[in-house]
């Protein structure tokens, strides 16, 4: 355990961005191997927008790294935080409180109050509009909203004391579970239903991308489907029923374009423009 932590300690950036690339690489593969649905689109026109905002969101994070070193040096350095509190463990126990920690702070917490509060959420409905739902769309992320996760990441990093080699560890399991979840993919049910009592499945993050309430305000986990449970948010659909968007922004043409989604946050919509079910269920 001793090596796995030194290594996240100095884990080269090459690394990291093998580690995203990878990832799209793999599940991109897996997804026209194994495929939920046969969607009728252009793989590659659909990726653009959303590598655009990988980009954005790789270029955000890595401006702003500096508060995130200085913030993990300082409360190793003042032995602050959760799990430097707690009685001395297993280096392999304090690192994966740590991750299990940060993922209720940078990922659950950030995920539900974007659901909770207006203009959060207008920020987080970029993520929502889109109407294919695979691997490209997990970093899918408006520039302000991932300027919105990385300060919950930040406030996790105070509040639980973690140490740079923790923060790399999450962050590299962020990624993976978030092309893991959002891929195309069609894993065995019973398989999907046993890994979502631990983590979070593709099947149970997919229920959080059906088109209407309550699906929509549920499953907010990244890594660990523990916060789900505990908090009651967790809910199951039938997958061969998901239609994914958002009732609210139902044009696919606007939702598939850069300078749409860059406004979209900023767009006042209006009740009217609420499809139907049973016309959204037309367009399958």
């Amino acid at each position: 355990m001793e090596t796995i932590f030194n290594y996240f300690e100095t884990i080269p950036t090459l690394h990291r961005a093998l580690l995203l690339a990878g990832g799209i690489t793999l599940f991109w593969i897996m997804e026209g191997a194994l495929p939920l649905f046969k969607f009728s689109y252009k793989k590659w026109k659909h990726a653009w927008p959303n590598f655009f905002f990988t980009t954005t969101t790789i270029i955000i994070n890595f401006g702003l790294a500096f508060l995130l070193l200085f913030s993990a040096d300082w409360v190793e350095a003042n032995n602050f935080g959760i799990i430097n509190w707690l009685p001395e463990m297993p280096l392999w126990l304090y690192a994966g409180l740590g991750v299990l920690l940060l993922d209720f702070f940078g990922a659950y917490l950030a995920h539900y109050v974007e659901h909770k509060v207006k203009p959060l959420w207008m920020i987080h409905i970029v993520h929502h509009t889109d109407h294919y739902v695979d691997t490209t769309t997990g970093n899918r992320h408006h520039p302000l909203e991932s300027v919105i996760r990385f300060a919950f990441t930040l406030l996790g990093v105070f509040i639980v004391g973690t140490p740079i080699a923790v923060v790399f560890m999450y962050q590299s399991l962020s990624v993976v579970f978030t092309q893991l979840t959002h891929a195309n993919i069609k894993m065995p049910k019973k398989l999907d239903k046993l890994m979502s009592y631990f983590f979070v499945s593709p099947d149970m993050h997919k229920i959080h991308h059906h088109y209407v309430l309550p699906y929509t305000d549920s499953n907010y986990g990244n890594i660990f489907s523990i916060w789900d449970r505990i908090f009651g948010t967790y809910m199951e659909f039938d997958r061969e029923k998901l239609v994914y968007g958002v009732d609210v922004f139902p044009d696919e043409i606007k939702n598939g374009q850069i300078k749409e989604l860059l406004k979209q946050p900023f767009t006042n919509y209006e009740e009217s423009t609420v499809i139907p079910e049973k016309e959204i269920l037309k367009k399958i």
